[in-house]
């Protein structure tokens, strides 16, 4: 029989995420410091108002596109807090902002065409990238430079094939962030050469050292980039999977096509849910906005301090320790931590081969989970020649 498999899909290589969050959940007594899942609940008052769209009826299709309400508060909010010019007409509700930026690259490559990927970062954009037919040309973002993306970097990246570059800011893993001055001299070369951006900025509202910059908001930027963004992790609405895209309208059109194929429309529960949080939640937001800062502040500090030196990241919900001094892979490290102090961290290379010697640490837990976690952490550097 002949084999029923993709080959493209078969090439794929599991999450690296995941593959340690499995790890953990069949052992006991593990802390973990792995996911990226926000440690609040979704505030009461987005939570009431998904209960009251179900009591009321709520519960058929919404439009492909989204509902129309829901699209002119992502537009009211994108404008009034970003500087974005997007219209209603130009926003896609989506399962997540994961399934925003498959659309994208399903949407926008052909066979062949380029699409260069800053790393490390988040996992999803390369095989996406490829199952949409395109190539992925990784860049390997350094931790001197704070693992910005730099303009002689990304100049060196392109080619007469390029079509795309992705810009993961504030990053996953590294909690990195991109100035309105680094993000311009990026930008300059992105016009120069022609092409366009697929911005992931789910991590918006999470920037600690001023008011976050959207490389759209730039001049001559909007018309060439697709800005992701959702509920999952400023609203702590991972599991209402609810995400958006926001993109000229040509691009959007055929991403509403791809996407009334695939999904039909997202949760019409979680669409009434995100009206309200984007109306009346920007109070969560600060508040969770603070915890996450106090416990980023004191998180670099104690790593620094037991010798896991470790950059001051200003976005995002993790930090990334450099382990390199332990002579061990970042793998390694992990699995013996976890097997040995039952605290789960991701390796850094699950976010490209550049992540090698480094870990990703989410504090998106309490900060007294985070003590328990660091002197855990510490008696297996105890042991460590």
């Amino acid at each position: 029989m002949r084999n029923p498999l993709s080959k493209t899909v078969m090439e794929l290589q599991p999450s690296g995420i995941r593959r340690f969050f499995d790890m953990a959940s069949t052992m006991e007594n593990v802390i973990s410091l792995g996911v990226g899942e926000p440690d609040f609940d979704t505030p009461w008052h987005i939570r009431e108002e998904g209960i009251y769209s179900l009591e009321q009826g709520r519960t058929y299709y919404t439009s492909n596109a989204g509902l129309l309400p829901l699209r002119q508060e992502i537009s009211r909010y994108l404008g009034e807090r970003f500087d974005l010019p997007y219209t209603p007409e130009e926003i896609l509700v989506t399962v997540g902002g994961s399934e925003a930026i498959d659309v994208a690259f399903r949407a926008m490559l052909d066979p062949g065409d380029e699409v260069i990927i800053p790393e490390p970062c988040f996992v999803s954009y390369l095989p996406c990238v490829k199952m949409a037919g395109g190539v992925p040309v990784e860049i390997a973002l350094e931790e001197k430079d704070q693992f910005k993306l730099t303009p002689p970097k990304l100049r060196q990246a392109v080619t007469d094939r390029t079509k795309m570059v992705v810009l993961p800011f504030p990053n996953n893993p590294t909690g990195a962030v991109m100035t309105a001055q680094e993000l311009q001299a990026v930008a300059d070369i992105i016009k120069e050469k022609d092409l366009f951006v697929l911005s992931d900025e789910i991590y918006s509202e999470l920037s600690y050292h001023g008011r976050h910059v959207s490389v759209a908001s730039l001049p001559g930027m909007a018309e060439r980039t697709v800005v992701v963004n959702g509920f999952s992790k400023s609203f702590a609405m991972t599991g209402w999977r609810l995400g958006y895209a926001a993109a000229p309208r040509e691009i959007i059109r055929q991403m509403v096509k791809i996407h009334q194929y695939i999904i039909m429309s997202s949760p019409t529960t979680s669409q009434y849910a995100a009206i309200e949080a984007l109306k009346n939640g920007m109070e969560d937001v600060g508040r969770m906005r603070e915890a996450y800062n106090q416990r980023r502040r004191f998180l670099v500090k104690e790593l620094n301090e037991m010798g896991l030196p470790c950059f001051e990241p200003y976005g995002a919900f993790y930090v990334f320790p450099n382990i390199s001094r332990f002579g061990m892979s970042s793998e390694e490290f992990a699995g013996r931590l976890l097997q040995e102090q039952r605290v789960a961290v991701v390796p850094g290379d699950a976010f490209g081969k550049c992540g090698e010697g480094f870990l990703r640490i989410s504090y998106a837990y309490s900060i007294e989970n985070l003590k328990v976690a660091l002197e855990k952490i510490q008696k297996f550097i105890d042991t460590l020649p």
